[in-house]
């Protein structure tokens, strides 16, 4: 393999990471200056989620999420390079991802039926506007936290909650999320400061609030140090 190509997932996983970032801070907040605000979030989800599985594919091997190869008559070089796929490979469409992550990797993407439907929003959006009672906010934040979220925990360890561009984590953006009664794995970082969230917990049901609290004991829990 071309060792150019070898860094291939991890900027992908870099990017898509951004990008969901980008998708949290858009969804769970505001901007009167920009009316597309929330709908911006629908497509750097989609984005994210696009990356952040080709990156994960491409961790096997980078050739992988290309549909298409270039023939070894059309190459620049004796060797394929990233010349070579930048101007005639085709990497997997959106619909194909999940069942190449699953050849590829063994994976089976979490809560397939919400990423075709967001599949869906996220092409009305671009090319139509968003429907009338539609909610790009919360399609937004539950395709997040019930595909990307349990994803990205199971392929690195890592948590969507923990992916804001506000400059004091988890405060508000907790908050977005509660209120919507929206379930989400719970990091250490977000778990110690737990006492910060500015959550109302007798707004939301009992059995969303037990959930939850019962999440931030066990990442409290898992973050102690064994004792020997």
């Amino acid at each position: 393999m071309n060792p150019a190509l070898r860094g291939v997932w991890e900027h992908m996983c870099n990017l898509g990471l951004g990008a969901l970032a980008h998708a949290n801070r858009h969804a769970a907040y505001a901007a009167i200056e920009n009316q597309s605000w929330h709908e911006l979030a629908v497509l750097q989800a989609a984005h994210a989620a696009e990356l952040l599985i080709k990156g994960r594919i491409a961790q096997e091997h980078p050739l992988l999420i290309f549909e298409h190869l270039p023939r070894s008559a059309q190459a620049v070089g004796t060797h394929l390079d990233l010349e070579d796929l930048f101007s005639q490979g085709r990497t997997f469409q959106w619909s194909d991802l999940p069942e190449r992550l699953w050849a590829a990797t063994g994976i089976i993407l979490p809560n397939r039926e919400r990423y075709d439907h967001f599949g869906k929003i996220r092409n009305a959006i671009q090319h139509f506007g968003p429907h009338p009672g539609l909610d790009p906010t919360d399609e937004t934040l539950r395709f997040v936290f019930e595909v990307i979220d349990p994803f990205i925990n199971d392929c690195w360890g890592l948590f969507a909650v923990d992916y804001d561009e506000d400059d004091s984590p988890y405060v508000y953006f907790v908050f977005a999320l509660v209120h919507r009664e929206i379930k989400f794995l719970v990091s250490p970082g977000a778990a110690a400061t737990f006492d910060g969230w500015e959550v109302d917990w007798s707004t939301v049901s009992e059995e969303y609030k037990n959930e939850m609290h019962s999440r931030v004991k066990q990442a409290l829990a898992d973050k102690e140090p064994i004792q020997n």
